[in-house]
Parts: structure tokens; C-alpha cells; sequence
């Protein structure tokens, strides 16, 4: 009996933190600070104006490669937008020459740590994405792969949107 109410108590949590996440798309995205691999240090506010996704990936992931290739392509495809992607690897156990092989031909960026509460991975799942559009509202968090034409869907009218004159208050 004790075992099962430890896995409900374990399985309500899971459940509460996702809603608490999934409560906040649609509302002013949390502040972050990201790490580059190329050592730049990048805020909410430096990217304000910018649709961003923030992504949590690993090299074991399946999913996660796949949805790599996905933003790589669509950032071909769309040299002129202004979309920022940011691909977070999570193991941090890459060498150096791996990540600078795959930083020196993706299209979008390698980041090596990302903080600001709220953007964690979800539910323990790779991948996970955060997409914040252009007046800094979060549109999207969610764990789980993007393809062509769910990331299509999502980020394409979030890049023809105008930014606002005033942003939401964070």
C-alpha cells in the first residue's frame, strides 16, 4: 500500500508539472540566459523582436536528430527570416570537435547551457521545445520531435506576425 501511494504522489507531480508549464504558453515568456557554443552569452531580452526556439536534444535521441535536420532545413529554406533556433545538448559529454563540426554546418545555433526557471526538460522526454514569437509570448512547450509540417505549422505564422510596439510585461 505505502509503494502506491509513493507512485501516485510521484505521478500527481509529474502531471502538476506539466500543467504548470503548459499553463504558461500563451502568457509572457521567462527571462533565460543561454550559453553558445561559441561562448556568447544571449538573453530573453537580446532576442526580443525574434521568433526563438530553445531546444533540448541528445545524441542518443533518434527523435531528436531527426528534429535537427528539421530546423536545419527549414533555415535553409528561410535564410531571411528572422527565426532563432537554439539546439541544447544535454549529455554536456560531447567532444569539443564533435560540436564544432556540427556548429561550423547547422544553420541554427549550439547551445551549451540554458537557464531561467521554466525551461527545463518536460516529463524527462527528449527532445523538448520552447518557441517564444516575436512580442516574447511563449507559443509552444512541449517535449517530443517536430516534423516538416508540424514545425511549419507553428513557426511560419509566428514569423509573419508584426512585433508590437509594446511588448507583454514579463
Amino acid at each position: 500500500m505505502k509503494a502506491w501511494r509513493i507512485c501516485a504522489l510521484a505521478a500527481a507531480l509529474a502531471v502538476a508539472g506539466w500543467s504548470a508549464r503548459a499553463s504558461e504558453v500563451g502568457k509572457p515568456a521567462r527571462d533565460f540566459t543561454l550559453i553558445t557554443f561559441d561562448r556568447q552569452k544571449l538573453t530573453a531580452a537580446d532576442l526580443k523582436g525574434k521568433v526563438v526556439v530553445l531546444n533540448y536534444w541528445a545524441t542518443w535521441c533518434g527523435p531528436c536528430k531527426a528534429e535537427l535536420l528539421v530546423f536545419d532545413n527549414y533555415l535553409r529554406q528561410h535564410p531571411e527570416t528572422d527565426l532563432k533556433v537554439y539546439a541544447v545538448e544535454t549529455e554536456h559529454s560531447l567532444p569539443i570537435s564533435y560540436l564544432q563540426k556540427m556548429a561550423a554546418s547547422a544553420h541554427f545555433s549550439i547551445g551549451m547551457r540554458l537557464s531561467g526557471r521554466g525551461y527545463g526538460i518536460i516529463d524527462n522526454g527528449v527532445p523538448t521545445s520552447f518557441v517564444i514569437d516575436r512580442n516574447g509570448v511563449l507559443r509552444h512547450a512541449k517535449a517530443g520531435a517536430f516534423n516538416v509540417q508540424s514545425f511549419d505549422a507553428l513557426v511560419t505564422p509566428l514569423l509573419a506576425e508584426s512585433a508590437l510596439a509594446t511588448p507583454p510585461d514579463r
